[in-house]
């Protein structure tokens, strides 16, 4: 570990006070890995998921918006503390890429900057401005696109060279770093529209539908090997459950991309393309959120039959949230687009669930934060 040497300070002063639980005030970025930008995750999309929910509630849009600017300064202050992160604790942070497990929540920053980039546009507007917003979205999903398009192929390939992988390492984790584009897909679906008709909208929606199929094909190859390890390995340590939950993620965000993406492809593909992308938001997307259904209830399966013997608090109790938070956009979509009463019911029930998971695990993250024990 690098950076200048901490001048000591005795535990007993602080045994009362803020991060009390560490040897020193500054050691709050020492070991801040790129897993902090899951509570970005968690928290955008708890903001997200109201903006498209299919029912009007009273007051939801103000209390998202709300959660949303919390979400954009949470990212504000994480970016600013991992500057501080890699300039003082370089060799830590450069270490992150050869932990097997840490690495791949290299793919969480960059989910965190497109979803706070999608906010911004979805609720943000309210507030700063249509044009304002434009501008924060394209930036932050650029960005987003781009790092999530790095760690897709970085990641896999550490994996692959350098990693020590065994038989029974496969987690959830590991599709954090091949999501992104699919998080890009859906985003920038919701750019096509702003940009010149003509070949910009072709180019942008084109480059989404090979996005979303980058990040559908690598799950592909990913969930067989984790669901083949938790036949013959089981759970494993119970701190890495949550992450079970993560398979929502890709799921969920498929569902919602291939909606959203069919919605300007009518008026930009030629015929006949326009209406196989319409077909394809629907049929694709029922299959996928039938499936995810069925993951649903074995992670929460999973996840209780582990808390009846404790199930420690750690930062992948974020899992909990984004992944939910994907099937119910993914809901919201297949409800507007056929009108379902199930589909309604389902994504208000679905967010109830996310509402839920996000003031648990955001109450036990700022605890924990209070006290310094999560860093």
């Amino acid at each position: 570990m690098t950076g200048t040497a901490l001048a000591e300070e005795p535990a007993t002063s602080r045994r009362f006070g803020p991060l009390r639980e560490l040897d020193h005030p500054a050691r709050v970025f020492a070991r801040l890995g790129p897993n902090w930008f899951a509570s970005v995750m968690g928290t955008g999309i708890v903001a997200n998921a109201a903006a498209t929910l299919p029912v009007w509630l009273p007051g939801v849009r103000a209390a998202a918006t709300v959660v949303w600017a919390f979400g954009a300064l949470l990212l504000l202050a994480l970016c600013a503390a991992w500057a501080v992160h890699w300039t003082r604790h370089t060799g830590t942070a450069r270490g992150h890429a050869h932990d097997p497990v840490m690495a791949q929540f290299w793919g969480a920053p960059p989910m965190a900057l497109m979803t706070v980039g999608a906010g911004t546009l979805l609720l943000g507007r309210d507030w700063i401005g249509l044009t304002p917003a434009l501008t924060v979205n394209w930036i932050l999903w650029t960005a987003g696109t781009l790092l999530g398009l790095f760690t897709t192929a970085w990641i896999p390939y550490r994996m692959m060279t350098t990693h020590d992988i065994t038989r029974d390492s496969a987690f959830g984790g590991w599709l954090m770093p091949v999501v992104p584009p699919m998080v890009s897909a859906a985003n920038g679906a919701l750019l096509v529209e702003h940009l010149p008709a003509g070949q910009p909208r072709l180019t942008m929606l084109l480059g989404c539908y090979a996005m979303f199929g980058i990040s559908l094909f690598a799950t592909l190859c990913i969930v067989p090997q984790l669901w083949q390890r938790l036949l013959r390995h089981k759970t494993g340590a119970a701190a890495t459950v949550p992450t079970v939950w993560i398979v929502l993620g890709p799921l969920g965000q498929s569902v919602t991309a291939v909606n959203l993406l069919a919605r300007p492809a009518g008026n930009v593909l030629p015929a006949p393309y326009g209406a196989a992308a319409d077909a394809l938001g629907l049929f694709y997307g029922v299959a996928a959120w039938g499936f995810a259904l069925v993951w649903l209830a074995l992670a929460a399966a999973l996840t209780l039959r582990i808390a009846r013997s404790g199930l420690p608090f750690a930062l992948t109790w974020w899992s909990f949230t984004f992944p939910v938070g994907t099937v119910v956009t993914g809901t919201s979509g297949l409800a507007a687009r056929t009108g379902s009463l199930l589909f309604t019911v389902a994504a208000v029930a679905l967010y109830l669930l996310l509402v839920l998971a996000w003031l648990t695990v955001a109450v036990r993250t700022a605890h924990g934060s209070y006290r310094g024990g999560l860093f």
